[in-house]
């Protein structure tokens, strides 16, 4: 909690990201590339986000990542 909250006053802003990534085969996936297969890191911080390549945008929030997800299980049933 204060960490979060640390990170919301003095954190980084990660405006600059790595080109998307996308690991195939059996190697293993970062957390963030679980969600969607790709993932872009900040060039500032280093933390690693999924990213979308339909739609062409990083999913920052927590929000966005369980309305991916469920739109996800939508077109697998």
């Amino acid at each position: 909690m204060i960490a979060e909250l640390f990170d919301a006053v003095f954190g980084c802003r990660h405006s600059r990201y790595s080109f998307p990534v996308t690991i195939r085969g059996k190697s293993r996936r970062p957390q963030a590339a679980a969600l969607t297969g790709t993932y872009v890191a900040c060039l500032d911080c280093g933390r690693e986000f999924p990213y979308d390549w339909q739609e062409m945008k990083v999913i920052t929030s927590s929000a966005e990542t369980r309305q991916y997800a469920t739109a996800l299980a939508t077109k697998q049933a």
